[in-house]
């Protein structure tokens, strides 16, 4: 009996690392663009900032197309391929299939080219441009991941790993389609995004797949659990890691208190509200079709992250 295609059948014909090219900035081709669409830096409208330089302000939209670069290949080697080395390994606990194994390993593959180009153009833009990619580890934005994770599923360290990768993967692809269309930002970093959207989008496939075969695994006290856990890990994968900010904003000459004043304004949990419902709406469908929201205080929790709009997921 023929089987469905699965999303990573032709990895080898068409994944980025086996077919793509490396994305080489050149100052001179890009003048007048910028560097991160300017209306996804919260920070650059507040008052504290609009006054600024230009020089100072393009030093900051650079630098948060570093954070989002370098966040990237933090993400990709220590979040995701912490779980697609458990599934193709076969260490999740659960039967799973051949196939699903080796795809896994070409996921590996593929989250450590994407952590590389990352790192490539940042690198490239940053000899370019004179302006130094700040000494950022993203330790903290991990462990605020792993918190996130785990404080629902404190003894489920597993699953909530699994989960973390799971919520990562349906929620990235929507975050790097908000940037190759856009003509105002300099092509190496649309084409970038654009590749990296290509290869996530089957990844997105590969992991609903997989989360539906974890959730079919669990135990009803699991599946409760599980569920109350996936909006704290959306809310966290979709929050910026604020130290980078603050030390951005004062690079950029602004004090301590004012720097943080910007904060408070610019990343309140409400301000963010309706970008955070649209990109999840994805995940939000993959969570409807296992029935997540059917079970006891599910919905409730959703809607105290402000993912509340669940009637309409079609």
């Amino acid at each position: 009996m023929s089987t469905a295609p699965g999303p990573l059948d032709r990895w080898y014909q068409h994944a980025g690392v086996r077919t793509g090219v490396r994305r080489m900035f050149h100052e001179g081709a890009e003048q007048g663009l910028v560097f991160f669409p300017e209306a996804l830096v919260p920070h650059l409208a507040h008052p504290a900032v609009a006054g600024l330089d230009p020089a100072r302000r393009r030093e900051l939209t650079v630098r948060h197309l570093y954070q989002f670069l370098l966040s990237t290949t933090h993400l990709e080697t220590r979040v995701v391929n912490s779980a697609a080395e458990r599934i193709a390994n076969g260490r999740t606990g659960l039967d799973l299939a051949g196939g699903l194994r080796e795809d896994a390993f070409k996921i590996y593959c593929d989250e450590g080219y994407h952590a590389l180009y990352s790192l490539d153009l940042a690198r490239q833009i940053s000899g370019a441009t004179g302006i130094a990619i700040p000494d950022w580890d993203y330790g903290g934005f991990v462990a605020q991941l792993r918190r996130a994770a785990r404080g629902p599923l404190p003894d489920q360290p597993v699953l909530a790993g699994l989960l973390q990768a799971v919520v990562f993967e349906t929620l990235i692809t929507a975050v790097l389609n908000e940037l190759p269309n856009d003509p105002t930002v300099v092509a190496p970093v649309r084409d970038l995004m654009r590749d990296h959207a290509r290869d996530e989008g089957r990844h997105h496939r590969f992991f609903a797949a997989f989360f539906t075969e974890l959730w079919a695994g669990l135990a009803p006290p699991e599946r409760r659990a599980a569920a109350l856990a996936l909006p704290e890990l959306i809310h966290a994968a979709l929050s910026w890691d604020l130290d980078p900010v603050a030390d951005s904003l004062r690079l950029a000459g602004l004090d301590r208190d004012t720097a943080r004043a910007v904060l408070a304004d610019c990343y309140r949990p409400a301000a963010g509200a309706r970008r955070l419902s649209e990109i999840s709406r994805s995940t939000l469908r993959l969570c409807a079709s296992v029935g997540a929201f059917d079970l006891p205080g599910v919905r409730e929790a959703f809607a105290a992250r402000g993912l509340d709009e669940l009637d309409d997921l079609s």
